[in-house]
């Protein structure tokens, strides 16, 4: 919380992540692959807009859903809401490339990525 009570804002950057990673757990994407041409995403930029107070404690629920896949990049979208409701709380973006961990440099999506993160 920060000094007036509020959910802190770095919190819902932390909401995020954590809608992300799910995300990409319902569409079957295996985040913890370990062979050697390791590759996966990497937020390069990151919006969110304040819409309404939250105050702790308060449950949200976050919704994500990908609405733009690039070459090398996609655009997820987010809203959070207060749990049981339509109030939005707030919504925002990530921006993240596909990156080859060790060549250190963004890549073409793979297609059958892509294709996972596009279905829904």
């Amino acid at each position: 919380m920060d000094a007036m009570g509020h959910v802190n804002n770095i919190v819902y950057f932390q909401y995020l992540e954590s809608a992300r990673v799910g995300y990409f757990e319902g569409v079957g994407w295996n985040s913890r692959d370990t062979s050697p041409t390791r590759q996966g995403p990497v937020v390069v930029s990151q919006t969110f807009n304040y819409r309404r107070q939250l105050h702790y404690p308060a449950d949200v629920e976050v919704g994500v859903a990908c609405t733009e896949a690039r070459g090398r990049s996609v655009v997820l979208s987010y809203g959070v809401f207060r749990k049981g409701s339509d109030e939005l709380i707030g919504d925002g973006t990530s921006v993240l490339v596909w990156l080859d961990y060790s060549a250190g440099h963004a890549i073409e999506i793979p297609s059958a990525v892509r294709d996972l993160l596009t279905k829904r």
